[in-house]
């Protein structure tokens, strides 16, 4: 099975080692033929804590780490 990697904006770093990234995607909805734009957080492991609110990151799907935490910070795109 492959690993997902998606591309958000950090809005959250608070935690020790742990960012909250939001994630915006669009789809065509099936039956309205709308174009819909849906958002989701996901906690992401940063090990170095480097990581600021407003940077853009890609993050890739791992073991869980913890309860909440089943991603990992890939790169720093901005």
């Amino acid at each position: 099975m492959t690993k997902k990697i998606l591309k958000g904006k950090v809005v959250k770093n608070n935690r020790n080692k742990t960012i909250t990234v939001l994630v915006e995607r669009k789809y065509q909805h099936p039956v309205l033929k709308k174009v819909i734009k849906t958002k989701k957080k996901y906690h992401a492991h940063d090990e170095k804590n480097l990581l600021k609110v407003g940077d853009k990151v890609s993050i890739i799907e791992t073991n869980p780490i913890s309860k909440q935490k089943k991603f990992k910070v890939l790169e720093v795109i901005q």
